[in-house]
């Protein structure tokens, strides 16, 4: 923290579980029953995480939709003294969610920011693939039209293995992309309701794995780990 943040001006970024409710940290709860507002990106799927806990604390919006309108008003909550903590819907604000922008303008209105550590998908994903996990590329999600050619053209060359997002309703497309790109005999794994109780990882080539997923897409939240280039 450096000597222009101030100690009694903080925000807060709390982990939550990306399936299993009981995937939190008991720090985590502590912070959510004390604050003074809870910053939720979907107050509803937050609600559900609260009322499990029997947690009663204020909520309010805060999604990719009103962040930039509302970041500001943030800080000057904040500033008031209030203390104010961020969730996003499942895994660790900021990551594929919202929350860059707010811990931006904290940081340049001389607000502390911690992150507590807990949940986040890549990470379980990326150890259970079975590809090399000591060097490795977080790429999120793709973007969903303009760019992505070109950003799957910069991977080709990309030596660490690789980690992305992506939604049950383009997965088949994304996997017969990553096989034009990589090749058909690239290794990779995907992962599904990663912590629930239809959690599954497919692992193969891109060939094998488009072919299993050709006749049933997966449903769930997707993380897609793929071997880097070896030549």
């Amino acid at each position: 923290m450096s000597s222009t943040e101030t100690m009694n001006m903080q925000l807060t970024l709390i982990p939550t579980p990306i399936g299993n409710l009981k995937d939190i940290t008991l720090r985590a709860l502590e912070e959510l029953r004390n604050a003074d507002l809870i910053l939720a990106e979907d107050t509803r799927t937050t609600g559900i995480l609260l009322k499990y806990y029997e947690i009663a604390r204020p909520l309010q919006s805060y999604h990719i939709f009103n962040e930039h309108k509302s970041v500001l008003k943030i800080v000057d909550t904040i500033r008031s003294g209030k203390k104010v903590v961020l969730v996003s819907d499942a895994g660790t604000p900021g990551i594929s969610d919202p929350g860059f922008l707010l811990v931006r303008a904290c940081l340049e209105n001389g607000i502390g920011v911690t992150c507590l550590p807990g949940a986040t998908a890549f990470v379980p994903a990326l150890v259970m693939s079975g590809l090399p996990s000591d060097a490795f590329v977080f790429e999120g999600f793709l973007p969903v039209k303009k760019g992505r050619q070109t950003r799957l053209n910069a991977l080709k060359e990309e030596s660490r293995t690789m980690v992305f997002y992506e939604s049950p309703h383009r997965i088949l497309k994304t996997l017969e992309q990553f096989r034009e790109t990589f090749g058909d005999d690239r290794r990779a794994a995907v992962s599904r309701e990663i912590s629930k109780m239809y959690e599954e990882t497919v692992r193969g080539t891109l060939s094998e794995i488009l072919t299993i997923f050709a006749g049933k897409a997966p449903k769930g939240e997707i993380v897609i780990v793929i071997e880097g280039n070896k030549n």
